[in-house]
């Protein structure tokens, strides 16, 4: 077994996931690319490569919020600390996660509702252009998609991809058909990790096109 750096070893990563997908006869081509090739990457799971689901113009629309400074707000800290904070940084806008603020926990407990229910409202207030991106609970994706059908705040942008067994199927079937721009991962597979790769595969794109 030969020495290999983290960059070759990431190399070839990619280049044994293309070959597999290809024996199953899937070609990963356009934007989308590199975001599922690093989703299969962070998760060992080929099944990535066929439950994605991008909004139109997806990557375009992610690229220009950041581009312009808009916010990321995060449904767990775990998401927060795998996105890369120095290629983010090159943009203006800031990164957070509410989950753990004395508030937030307050006000979910007094109305007997999910922490990241309220915390996803939190970053409404902001008055912030914001890209959400949950990696762990539903909830955050039902409250988002209940402000959007109520008219009361439209997010600028999910990523969806919750893991777990209740609500989580449910959840993004609702960010997929509202309208929203988005990027979803289909069915009960996701995670904090996986939300994390989605923003870093998005950043690289941007650094590599400079």
């Amino acid at each position: 077994m030969e020495y290999m750096r983290p960059a070759e070893i990431e190399k070839r990563s990619f280049e044994i996931i293309d070959g597999e997908l290809a024996e199953k006869g899937i070609r990963l081509t356009g934007e989308t690319a590199p975001v599922i090739r690093r989703c299969i990457h962070t998760t060992a799971d080929l099944e990535y490569a066929e439950s994605m689901v991008f909004s139109e113009d997806a990557i375009g629309k992610l690229k220009e919020l950041i581009r312009g400074g808009a916010d990321i707000v995060t449904d767990t800290n775990m998401a927060l600390s795998g996105i890369n904070k120095k290629e983010f940084s090159r943009y203006g806008g800031s990164i957070s996660c509410h989950m753990a603020d004395e508030d937030v926990a307050r006000e979910a407990q007094e109305r007997g509702v999910t922490r990241a229910s309220v915390s996803m409202e939190k970053a409404m207030s902001s008055g912030r252009r914001t890209v959400f991106v949950s990696g762990n609970a539903p909830t955050a994706l039902i409250t988002l998609w209940e402000h959007h059908e109520s008219g009361s705040y439209s997010p600028a942008f999910v990523i969806g991809v919750p893991v777990g067994f209740v609500n989580v199927v449910e959840a993004k079937e609702l960010i997929i058909k509202s309208g929203i721009p988005h990027i979803v991962n289909r069915g009960r597979k996701g995670g904090s990790n996986v939300a994390a790769a989605i923003v870093n595969a998005v950043l690289y794109m941007m650094r590599d096109e400079v």
